[in-house]
Parts: C-alpha cells; structure tokens; sequence
C-alpha cells in the first residue's frame, strides 16, 4: 500500500478522497494549500500526490513545477484534481509535469482506476516492464536509470516517457494507436482523452530530437497513433 499526499482547498472533497484511498489500505496525507502540500510532500515523500490547482496562494501548477524541480521528489507521480477541463488547461498541467488530469466533478471509480493505474507504473521496478526489446536500431533503453541512449547521447526520462517509449520500441515499425498506448501505459483507455498522450508524446520526441537533432524518430501517424522509426527520418 502506498503513502498519498492530497492537496485541495476544499474540505469536503479533501475527506472524500481520503476515505475511499483509506479504505484501499492507504497511507493518507492532507494539506488545504499548495504551500503546506509541498512541505509535506518533501516531507513523507509520497508514492502520489493528487493535486487540486486553484487554491488561494499557491496553486497547483507551482506545487508541481517545484516537485518536478526538486531532484529528492522529482520521481513521484502527480494526478492533477480540478474543476478547470479545457484542453489549454490539461496541456498546461501536463507541461508542468502532471502524470495524469481529472476532472471535478468525477465520480470515485474512475478516480481510484487512475490512482491503481500510475502506483502501478510508479511501484513497479523498470525492469520488470521491458520484457523483450532493450536495443533497437539507434535507441537502446536503459531501465535501471529510465535512460535512453540515442547513438552515443544519453536523456533522462519520466517513468511515463519511458514507459511510452518501451511500447513504441517493442512494437517499433508498427502504427500504435493512442488507445492502445493508453492502456499499456496508463492502464485505461478513456475516448476523451487523447490529449493525455499527445503531451508525453510531445515532450518524448523533445527530447530524442535533442540527443540527435538531424533524425525524427516518432512519427505522428494521420487518424491517431504513432509509429516508431528506430534509425530515425532525416
């Protein structure tokens, strides 16, 4: 079972989420304010912080710019809780280094899928999840640090490029459709939300194209999906 700090200025939906996660057999920390919420995440150092964005002071945009700033707490999976649902608002906590975006008000199930989904992802040792392919034409996987090694050039990965990453290597070649990619990798493959995979795609091809800045890599394929060129397109 996993520690899980929830930050949300709103009382009633603060003892909601805490009971149900209690009644999963975890380990609950609150805090009414982004500031108080950042303390205690370096504190507890939790496996989940789940994570309201407006809040009076600090808002939760800050809070997880300063966590994924923070090289103690930089790893911890951050679900983003808010009542803001328009793609301008998903795409900015994405870039600011959300693992995943939902949306008040949510109903508890999908809510407790999400949270099973990224302590999975988080939990799980990398190795365990690169079961086939480690090296493919230029890129080789590196699970034990999430590291890529694009030719001689190595990047640091988020454990969700990493893990989009292994998908695309182990099917490499082949078109993978954003469906699919959610549910390998975030255990769910909700319609509405495409937009989830676009910026971890977005921010992978970032920065595999800043280890070899002549090559592309992923491709963007026309319907939705991506396909995987191991040598890369000039």
């Amino acid at each position: 079972m996993a520690t899980i700090v929830i930050v949300d200025d709103d009382p009633s939906i603060l003892e909601l989420v805490k009971i149900n996660l209690e009644m999963q057999g975890h380990t609950v920390i609150t805090a009414p304010d982004g500031e108080t919420g950042y303390a205690l995440v370096q504190q507890h150092r939790p496996q989940l912080v789940i994570l309201d964005v407006m809040m009076p002071g600090v808002d939760g945009y800050t809070v997880c710019q300063r966590i994924r700033k923070n090289q103690d707490i930089n790893e911890v999976p951050v679900l983003m809780l808010t009542a803001l649902g328009v793609v301008d608002d998903k795409v900015k906590g994405f870039d600011v280094g959300a693992d995943d975006y939902l949306v008040k008000p949510f109903e508890i199930p999908e809510l407790m899928v999400r949270v099973r989904a990224l302590l999975r992802r988080y939990s799980s040792t990398p190795t365990s999840t690169v079961t086939e392919i480690l090296n493919v034409g230029d890129i080789t996987l590196i699970p034990e640090n999430l590291e890529v090694k694009i030719v001689d050039k190595k990047c640091k990965l988020t454990p969700t490029e990493f893990e989009i990453l292994n998908c695309l290597v182990q099917n490499h070649g082949q078109a993978i459709s954003l469906g699919k990619l959610l549910q390998d990798v975030w255990g769910y493959s909700p319609d509405d939300d495409v937009e989830t995979i676009r910026v971890h795609v977005r921010h992978l091809r970032s920065k595999l194209e800043k280890a070899a800045p002549d090559r592309k890599y992923i491709e963007t394929i026309y319907g939705g999906g991506y396909r995987l060129h191991p040598t890369g397109i000039s």
